[in-house]
């Protein structure tokens, strides 16, 4: 939570513009050891200023009956659209998200069985995943990606300077027995091209993509994971 910068009527009235001011609530903050009693003025759909007495003189006012006012959780680990469709799914899970407190969610995706049940680059498949998202969710949201068959470990810095995505996904199941099989076994599952193994060596494949991300993005290298 933090403050804004949208005021109405010059400095001197010090007056916010905002949607909505919601009151009566105790709103519990990080180091503070007991729940503030507070308002919180929201304006142009994020909170722009957590304070007491912003209520008066704001156009709508909603009574929080005394409840708590959590921040709101970040779930660095998601699955929308594993079982069912992408766009309804995402409906379902965002809306229980919010109902448990998280309002910024980053999901997992990768080509294969299950999601959208193809493979290919992911030049073809990522536009595909944020179409069926757009105006789907009920929450704040992102996407990381698994690189899964090797033309996408070319794809990463596309990925991070096109869609903005910084987070990847690598599974720890290499050599032997895997979630699916032995790794020699996975072209199925995974709908790779022929002849490819998701194996140590894909691993080291991925880390040197990931390296040269860096070297193309460096003003962002502390943020990708």
């Amino acid at each position: 939570m933090g403050g804004g910068d949208r005021r109405a009527g010059g400095p001197q009235d010090g007056r916010l513009t905002v949607d909505f001011v919601l009151t009566n609530v105790k709103v519990v903050r990080p180091g503070s050891a007991e729940p503030m009693d507070a308002d919180i003025a929201v304006a142009d759909g994020v909170i722009a200023d957590v304070a007491p007495g912003l209520a008066a003189g704001a156009a709508e006012v909603v009574d929080g009956g005394g409840l708590l006012a959590f921040p709101g959780v970040v779930d660095a680990h998601m699955h929308f659209g594993i079982y069912n469709e992408l766009s309804e799914d995402i409906r379902t899970e965002s809306r229980a998200a919010l109902q448990g407190g998280v309002t910024s969610g980053i999901s997992y995706m990768r080509t294969g069985q299950y999601y959208l049940q193809k493979g290919g680059p992911y030049a073809d498949f990522f536009p595909d995943v944020l179409e069926r998202s757009a105006g789907n969710a009920f929450c704040d949201y992102a996407y990381h990606l698994a690189p899964i068959q090797a033309s996408h470990i070319d794809e990463l810095e596309d990925l991070i300077g096109d869609h903005g995505v910084t987070s990847f996904k690598i599974f720890m199941f290499y050599g032997g027995h895997g979630l699916h099989g032995r790794s020699d076994q996975q072209a199925e599952f995974l709908m790779t091209p022929p002849g490819e193994r998701y194996d140590v060596a894909h691993f080291e494949f991925i880390m040197r993509g990931l390296e040269r991300a860096i070297g193309r993005y460096p003003e962002i290298a502390d943020v990708i994971s």
